[in-house]
């Protein structure tokens, strides 16, 4: 009788390149899809303490729609670390100078808070237009939902 848990060791582990093309796809949904496939949850080989999730290459992030009043009241805040220092920013002006930034903050947002998401945050790839360089990796073209 075999009962014991399965652990994903490092050489279980393949890592996978995808590429998602945001254009005209809602942001939440495309960012709880992403999360899910960073953190290696669509693989039978998951583990809620571990690395096990593939990189993915966002395009077209300026193209990336809202729902809602959100295009016109959604508000995204920072601080400096010194007193007084809250920022703030509406969603048309950073989707003007950091389109990028909208998708990486609501993927951000999804991922677990302390040394494991930070790990897996970094193999999150996002640009404005059409073009990546990361061709070499051979990225394959996942297909999200809505």
């Amino acid at each position: 009788m075999n009962d014991k848990t399965y652990a994903p060791k490092s050489t279980d582990i393949v890592k996978q390149w995808y590429v998602v093309d945001a254009r005209d796809k809602v942001l939440g949904r495309l960012a709880s899809e992403v999360a899910q496939v960073l953190r290696g949850k669509h693989k039978p080989c998951y583990a809620p303490y571990a690395d096990v999730g593939d990189h993915v290459i966002i395009i077209n992030a300026s193209k990336v729609r809202v729902t809602g009043h959100k295009a016109v009241d959604k508000v995204y805040y920072r601080h400096t670390g010194h007193p007084g220092g809250i920022r703030s920013i509406g969603y048309p002006e950073l989707m003007q100078k950091h389109p990028e930034r909208i998708i990486q903050k609501a993927v951000w947002g999804m991922l677990p808070h302390n040394k494991l998401g930070r790990m897996i945050f970094k193999k999150l790839r996002v640009y404005a237009g059409a073009e990546h360089r990361h061709t070499a990796q051979q990225p394959v073209e996942l297909e999200i939902r809505a």
